[in-house]
């Protein structure tokens, strides 16, 4: 079973908190430890620089119950609980601590050599009973001559004491502060997540039928409101993509039911009487008529459904200047029957990458818009030209234009303006909607230009190969 969002954040704060305390505990038990050494080691120096410089040490008397005495009148508590030996250069004890009893402090290799040189050594020793010691073998010298040692010891049993019952608190504390802490992160983690609890009820609450709801904000400018800011920016979007399917549908359903309706009724009307055989050729070539004007409604649809997901455009070169001639020639034999001149004003030779059937088809339908909406005796023209590394193709002419403010309705499919159906009855509106979308998938751009009775000017933009 996955975890939830509020139980991983707890887990991963506890985690993290853990961490943190394991390492900071572990570098304070440290640091505590080397802080006791060190006080250990300034003690020690302390008392043996006491005793080399009264005198005692080199004078070859015992030291005897007086000078521990003294040793204790003089540094008070600091010499409780030390102990200290003399020893001859080679190491050999002479005289020691009542303290020692019969023990001996040893002497390494590294403090007689030390010695030696002059210099103290400070070591962990363990004595002949098992007792850690720390120990500090000081050289005394004479006119440059070592001439004894003196070493000062203390027992390392209450510093173990003090770390010991240091590292049980931690041991106490650690785990209490990480109950404690999961706890508080359950807490944060179930007040910071409640907003996006009331987003997700919200967001459960709204379906394809009703997509006007939207997720409150707090108001706080924070993570979360920038969320349901996003989310129902992304409603608004789906709640637009979702009345444009519905006005496509009926749009469409509507321009299919006109020649339906048509070619039903000529057939019901051919059918209730008997006819000549020529007034049926009649009915058929009506008939014929609708069907092609249906036909071509369904390949338009088709391919405005398929334009409208975003998929991969086989792209191969594409020399622009050719498949305008070819567009031009076509399209000259229906302009000559509608009595439009259709004339190509410049040529700049230009390549792109694309599909060439493709891109022949949304020229096509911008010149078939230019000559279908243009009035006899009008001018439609076409140029090609090369403008900052893109190919520019304008379909001009000088028919009934259209008002600015509905240029962006006419990329809609099935939007067929009022002069515009005055003029041809035929058209379904799905000629721009296809050209745009052929041209958007070849990274370009599509625009017009127009006002109404002085013509319309369209241009794509393609980037150049």
């Amino acid at each position: 079973m996955p975890l939830s969002i509020r139980t991983r954040l707890t887990l991963w704060y506890t985690a993290i908190l853990l961490t943190i305390l394991a390492v900071i505990s572990g570098l304070s038990y440290t640091l505590l430890r080397s802080r006791l050494i060190q006080d250990l080691d300034t003690s020690l120096l302390a008392v043996a620089q006491v005793v080399r410089d009264t005198g005692w040490a080199g004078s070859g008397g015992g030291l005897g119950a007086g000078p521990e005495s003294a040793l204790r009148e003089i540094l008070g508590p600091e010499f409780y609980d030390k102990f200290f030996q003399l020893a001859d250069p080679e190491g050999r004890p002479r005289e020691r601590s009542s303290h020692l009893r019969t023990e001996t402090l040893p002497l390494s290799a590294d403090a007689r050599r030390n010695a030696a040189q002059g210099e103290r050594t400070l070591e962990t020793v363990r004595l002949e009973t098992g007792e850690r010691v720390r120990l500090l073998t000081l050289p005394i010298t004479r006119e440059g001559r070592l001439v004894q040692l003196v070493q000062v010891g203390i027992s390392l049993e209450r510093a173990q004491r003090t770390l010991d019952r240091y590292l049980e608190t931690l041991l106490v504390l650690i785990p209490l502060g990480l109950m404690l802490a999961a706890a508080g992160g359950a807490v944060i983690a179930r007040t910071a997540l409640r907003p996006v609890d009331a987003m997700s009820r919200t967001a459960r609450r709204i379906s394809g039928e009703d997509l006007h709801a939207r997720l409150a904000p707090r108001g706080t400018g924070d993570e979360l409101d920038r969320l349901a800011e996003t989310l129902n920016a992304m409603l608004a979007r789906l709640e637009e993509t979702f009345a444009q399917m519905r006005r496509f549908t009926a749009d469409a359903a509507h321009e299919l039911r006109t020649p339906l309706t048509a070619l039903k009724g000529t057939i019901e009307v051919a059918l209730r009487a008997e006819r000549s055989g020529e007034e049926y050729r009649r009915v058929l070539a009506s008939s014929l008529e609708d069907v092609e004007r249906l036909v071509r409604l369904a390949e338009d649809l088709l391919l405005l459904s398929r334009l409208s997901v975003p998929a991969r455009v086989e792209r191969e070169r594409v020399e622009l200047e050719p498949l305008l001639t070819d567009v031009t020639d076509v399209a000259r034999r229906v302009a000559d029957t509608r009595g439009v001149a259709l004339v190509v004003k410049e040529r700049t030779p230009a390549t792109v990458l694309g599909d060439p059937i493709a891109l022949r088809r949304a020229v096509m339908k911008l010149v078939e818009n230019a000559v279908r909406y243009t009035p006899r005796g009008g001018r439609a023209e076409l140029a090609l030209r090369v403008a900052d590394r893109w190919a520019e193709i304008l379909v001009s002419d000088t028919g009934i234009g259209l008002d600015p403010a509905d240029l962006a309705r006419v990329f809609e499919p099935f939007v067929r303006l009022d002069a515009a159906r005055a003029l041809d009855a035929a058209g379904a509106g799905l000629g721009l909607p296809i050209a745009r979308s052929i041209v958007t998938a070849h990274g370009g751009t599509l625009a017009a230009e127009s006002a109404p009775g002085a013509g319309s000017t369209f241009t794509i933009r393609l980037p150049l190969a």
